[in-house]
């Protein structure tokens, strides 16, 4: 559907070109940008509007011109059915099921903006993808069914939309074509829609009738709506209020993503800059080591900036020499954004694996990267009644509330505040892959109030005087593998030597500081946590410390590890095969194991995961105790 206005402007366009490329470039060049999604239920009509938004603008690639059919290549007035799928369909998965399995991205402008669309999937298991989609975009059009009315996914997804930020939504009643374009159907679904969404907190919204499939509101009015004194849809992506112009009049924050220092005389720090706006000679601050200076220069690949505002990546120099690289953030001096190392977070798990509360993930909020845990979840959301539900987790695309933890202080604001500043992805330190998004929303009282006491008598001095360093010698292995018998003879020898050491024992220490926990996994996390954090205050004291766990997964000794300062931990690995370990069962474990008595044993109904580059291992099936012992105390003292 291509009215007089659109071929007008179409023409006005391509005269452009053909006569000034130049002018037309720059034009280009200066236009808004802005990012929006299509979600809904699924086979709400998003692939089809997006290829009517393609068509319809006259802006569609040649190879998809040459993919459409003859029948398809009938253009021009409203109401002729176009075979859209094949502008937008770039998935041979989706071809194939008749699903959007994942976000598809798609590039178009108009006379007046640039855009970026998401195409996000509509079934229920894919939600993970429509919050990648959602995470970045400044809009979202929701699509509902005309037939169908107000659905589960239109609620997930406009919860999503409302928790992820996005301001501006726009309710598209799609196939009003399929309902004779009655309007008491239209208003039906907006007032239903209206309660739902006030509440969940949406304060207002754009609602339109359309029909992708025939073009009606898309480009123009139809004809078809007469009732309807709205805008069209594509008038309303181009007049409404980007996130950049809205971040713009926010104090001025710029995550460093790089250090640049091609010689000695040029020193800056370059990266997007996410609110505000800065010139040269304004006072900043570079958090978390709050060292302050002023900005000499604004550096782009064109040249410099008399300023440079959201949504641009510059490179910026200071007047001073301070400390300032990846992870760092710039900001006005006399307005920064916070630090800390606790939180209450909104997350989305988006993993096959549920959380498991305690265990160790990164967490990436911008440029910064930390070790991080999440505790059991205050609550869960059912985005069909807004209910709050107890859990003890968090399964593939639950939504909950929890405190996160970091190991070191993170700059931050809030996430309705600042997106770049707010919003973080949890990564498994094992795979690699992306488990959860989450939403700072504030920090943590106690995180505020409780402070690092420095004092005198520091960890250093506590060496010198035993006259030795610290160390974690951080035995594991399956249960029977020999683990307490070899740890016990290598205190012996550093005993004999007049080496300071204290043996942690993990039978011993469930007698006491961790009587409370059981053997699920999370209480075997918060086992080896607790274990980690008292071998670092045994460190602290100049202690050598030797630990007999299982410790059965490697993201744990991981996070023990990281607790430690460099070369401390050493990792032995008491490698006994399972036959040999079940073979000697000094203490029947195995066999109440075998027969169901003994739930989640390491070996048997639970996993153990093998160190992948120990700083010692021990074969038990070729070396003797005391060989091994031995082993281990040469290893040791050479690296000290």
């Amino acid at each position: 559907m291509a009215d007089i206005d659109t071929r007008e402007a179409v023409y006005v366009t391509d005269t452009l070109i053909a006569e000034d490329i130049d002018a037309y470039l720059v034009q280009h060049e200066h236009k808004t940008m802005l990012r929006f999604i299509t979600c809904g239920s699924v086979d709400d009509g998003k692939s089809t509007l997006i290829g009517r938004l393609l068509y319809d603008s006259k802006m569609i690639f040649e190879d998809q011109l040459d993919a459409l059919t003859a029948d398809s290549k009938k253009v021009g007035t409203q109401g002729q059915e176009i075979d859209f799928a094949l502008l937008v369909d770039g998935l041979a998965a989706e071809r194939e099921q008749g699903i959007t399995i994942d976000v598809a991205y798609r590039f178009f402008n108009t006379e007046k903006r640039k855009f970026i669309v998401a195409d996000c999937p509509g079934h229920e298991q894919y939600t993970r993808n429509m919050v990648t989609g959602a995470s970045t975009a400044d809009l979202a059009v929701i699509l509902i069914d005309a037939r169908k009315g107000v659905l589960v996914q239109t609620r997930r997804h406009s919860y999503l939309c409302h928790l992820i930020g996005i301001k501006n939504i726009v309710l598209a009643v799609n196939k009003m074509d399929l309902v004779d374009y009655d309007q008491a159907v239209f208003d039906g679904i907006v007032k239903d829609y209206a309660e739902f969404a006030k509440s969940i907190g949406i304060e207002s919204f754009t609602a339109m009738p359309i029909s992708g499939f025939k073009g009606d509101n898309i480009t123009s009015l139809s004809t078809n709506t007469p009732w309807y004194a709205g805008p069209t849809l594509v008038e309303h992506l181009e007049t409404v209020e980007v996130l950049s112009s809205v971040d713009a009049d926010k104090p001025f924050r710029l995550p460093v993503q790089w250090v640049n220092r091609p010689n000695l005389d040029f020193r800056g720090f370059s990266g997007l800059i996410s609110t505000g706006s800065v010139k040269p000679g304004d006072k900043i601050r570079v958090l978390p080591s709050g060292k302050t200076s002023s900005i000499t220069r604004i550096v782009t690949f064109d040249g410099d900036l008399e300023e440079a505002v959201a949504g641009q990546s510059v490179t910026v120099c200071f007047e001073d020499e301070i400390d300032c690289s990846r992870g760092s953030v710039i900001a006005i001096a006399d307005n920064p954004p916070q630090t800390a190392d606790q939180f209450e977070s909104t997350i989305v798990w988006m993993a096959d694996e549920a959380l498991i509360p305690g265990r160790a993930y990164w967490l990436k909020l911008g440029t910064q990267m930390v070790s991080a845990t999440v505790a059991e979840p205050k609550y869960t959301v059912n985005v069909n009644t807004m209910e709050h539900m107890a859990a003890k987790t968090l399964d593939l695309n639950a939504i909950g509330v929890a405190e996160v933890t970091a190991d070191k202080p993170i700059v931050f604001e809030p996430y309705a505040e600042n997106r770049a500043l707010g919003g973080f992805i949890l990564i498994d330190k094992m795979t690699n892959a992306t488990v959860a998004a989450g939403m700072l929303n504030f920090s943590l009282r106690r995180s505020q109030n409780v402070h690092w006491q420095a004092v005198d008598i520091d960890r250093t001095q506590h060496a010198k005087l035993k006259n030795q360093k610290p160390a974690v010698l951080w035995f594991t292995g399956l249960s029977g593998s020999g683990k307490s018998t070899i740890a016990n003879l290598v205190e012996k020898k550093l005993h004999r030597m007049n080496r300071h050491t204290f043996l942690l024992d993990g039978d011993n220490v469930r007698h006491g500081l961790n009587k409370d926990l059981g053997f699920t996994e999370a209480d075997r996390i918060e086992n080896i946590r607790r274990v980690g954090e008292v071998s670092k205050l045994m460190t602290d004291a100049g202690l050598i410390v030797i630990t007999a766990f299982i410790s059965p997964f490697q993201a744990d000794r991981e996070m023990v590890r990281g607790m430690l300062q460099d070369g401390e931990f050493i990792e032995v690995f008491i490698d006994t095969p399972l036959k040999v370990a079940e073979a000697r069962d000094v203490k029947g474990l195995y066999k109440k194991a075998r027969s169901g008595e003994l739930k989640n044993f390491t070996g048997i109904d639970s996993p153990y995961e093998a160190p992948r580059n120990p700083e010692v291992r021990i074969d038990t099936t070729v070396l003797s105790p005391e060989e091994a012992a031995e082993l281990i105390v040469n290893t040791l003292l050479g690296d000290a």
